[in-house]
């Protein structure tokens, strides 16, 4: 992934991914938590550094808290010193769902899991190489499977 493809794809559609998770907002609040629920069903934020995965560098798999679609391998994590988890790359092409995002006076680019539509975070051009991507994540949108 660069940053043109993730431009490509949130501009002209997203692959389709391996499977779709379908519940209403009403299914999601009683599954969720509440902040869990406003940051993945209502596009929120946790606050910089407060995230339980934000520090945590072992060998395993970042699914989404949501569905449980493997979203982000550790293998891919890096520090960018924000205060969220951050990765070069999401674990397969079809893994994730990128929209443009015009809130808050901005334009990003926010980053969604693919299969159910939880919201993440945003992916941003400013990453290391090779592809030069920081995928900067809440960590409450996130579960770690160990390998």
């Amino acid at each position: 992934m660069n940053w043109n493809r993730v431009l490509h794809f949130a501009t002209n559609g997203n692959p389709e991914p391996d499977v779709r998770v379908h519940k209403t907002e009403e299914e999601w609040a009683q599954m969720l938590d509440p902040e869990t629920f406003r940051i993945t069903r209502r596009k929120g934020t946790e606050r910089a550094g407060t995230g339980a995965l934000c520090y945590i560098f072992k060998p395993g798999i970042y699914q989404c808290v949501c569905c449980g679609a493997s979203l982000f391998d550790s293998s891919i994590k890096f520090d960018s010193g924000t205060g969220w988890p951050s990765f070069t790359q999401p674990i397969k092409e079809n893994a994730i769902r990128y929209e443009k995002d015009v809130s808050f006076g901005m334009i990003r680019v926010e980053v969604m899991c693919n299969a159910c539509e939880a919201h993440l975070g945003h992916v941003f051009p400013d990453g290391p190489p090779p592809g030069g991507l920081r995928y900067c994540i809440n960590s409450a949108s996130l579960v770690m499977k160990d390998n």
